[in-house]
């Protein structure tokens, strides 16, 4: 397949760009920048090509979601492939009173839980409002894991919750056509693994659990994929920064800072890089595409900058005798399938 040459989403008839855009940066996630900035960001990923854009009410709790609608408002809405997520409902708040967490300047909006089939329902008509859209291409049930939800009791309370009535509306919206593909957006496997079981999806968009730093999902989730027609889509493929900025002092690894463990795996991994004159980001980004049931990667940007490298790396010629330096290190799985 050629690199640029888009990918089908499951069966449900949609098709993608292998590189995409994620928008969590545009929710102002970890240091703030101007609209100015964001929408720069936007266009040149559209210019470049990059035309699958994945948001969510979460990131900035509406401010991405402003953003990324702002930047393509009068492109043609047929030229991309636009992704959101419901589960979470914003609801106006005095701003003096809200923590973002990651995201450093929000929206005075609260985001509270809320996976029923109204609350689903809602969800995707505020995002249609906020995107300036009439319908969107992926819609994906946001964070139904154990890291966001702290436990696995919670985490099965959430699941029942949804399959109980938020994938109703699902159902409903796809067969109406005003969206293409359904799914769920998480960072773990076994998430992943029960909705696979549970339902009839589209697609998975996974964050971080199938990189070149981490292949376990070949263990259940990918097979259980290939059976069912699932695709994935691979948000995170740096691992939340390391697998970019490599094995420096206080590089970050899922959110927070990578521990030695870490640290010395993606160390060893960038010897084999520089013994072959690869790039370790180029070698993150394109690794997962090599896996048939993964449809796109989708890093993150927050300026043109980072999408025209995001884009230069996609582009990077990789010799095939890397990956199989990395096996022969034991730094790749044996079975994990590499792009050609």
């Amino acid at each position: 397949m050629e690199r640029d040459a888009r990918r089908a989403v499951g069966r449900s008839g949609l098709e993608v760009p292998p590189l995409g855009f994620g928008c969590a940066p545009l929710g102002n996630m970890y240091a703030a920048f101007s609209d100015e900035q964001a929408r720069a960001t936007v266009e040149t990923a559209y210019e470049l090509g990059l035309r699958l854009f994945d948001t969510a009410p979460l990131y900035g709790h509406g401010l991405a979601e402003h953003r990324l609608g702002e930047a393509l408002r009068w492109r043609p809405r047929e030229s991309y492939v636009l992704s959101t997520k419901v589960g979470r409902l914003l609801r106006p708040r005095d701003p003096a009173g809200l923590e973002g967490g990651l995201f450093k300047r929000i929206l005075p909006f609260e985001g509270v839980y809320d996976y029923s089939y109204d609350g689903v329902m809602r969800s995707f008509e505020d995002s249609l409002q906020r995107l300036g859209t009439w319908r969107v291409d992926i819609l994906l049930i946001h964070d139904v894991d154990v890291w966001t939800h702290g436990s696995e009791e919670a985490r099965q309370q959430r699941f029942r919750e949804v399959m109980e009535g938020g994938y109703r509306a699902l159902l409903e919206l796809r067969e109406t056509g005003v969206i293409g593909a359904i799914g769920a957006g998480i960072n773990e496997v076994a998430a992943c693994e029960a909705f696979a079981r549970a339902g009839d999806f589209d697609c998975f968009l996974l964050a971080g659990r199938y990189t070149l730093l981490e292949q376990g999902a070949l263990d259940s989730l990918l097979p259980l994929c290939a059976e069912k027609g699932i695709s994935l889509l691979i948000g995170g493929p740096y691992n939340t920064g390391i697998l970019a900025t490599g094995a420096r002092p206080g590089a970050f690894y899922n959110y927070a800072p990578a521990p030695p463990a870490i640290l010395d795996r993606v160390a060893r991994i960038e010897e084999v890089c520089a013994e072959f004159g690869v790039p370790l980001a180029a070698a993150a980004l394109q690794f997962p595409l090599g896996h048939p049931q993964v449809a796109a990667v989708v890093p993150g940007a927050r300026s043109p900058e980072e999408v025209r490298r995001n884009r230069e790396l996609f582009a990077t010629p990789i010799p095939a005798a890397f990956w199989q330096g990395l096996r022969e290190r034991g730094l790749l799985r044996e079975d994990a399938p590499v792009p050609t």
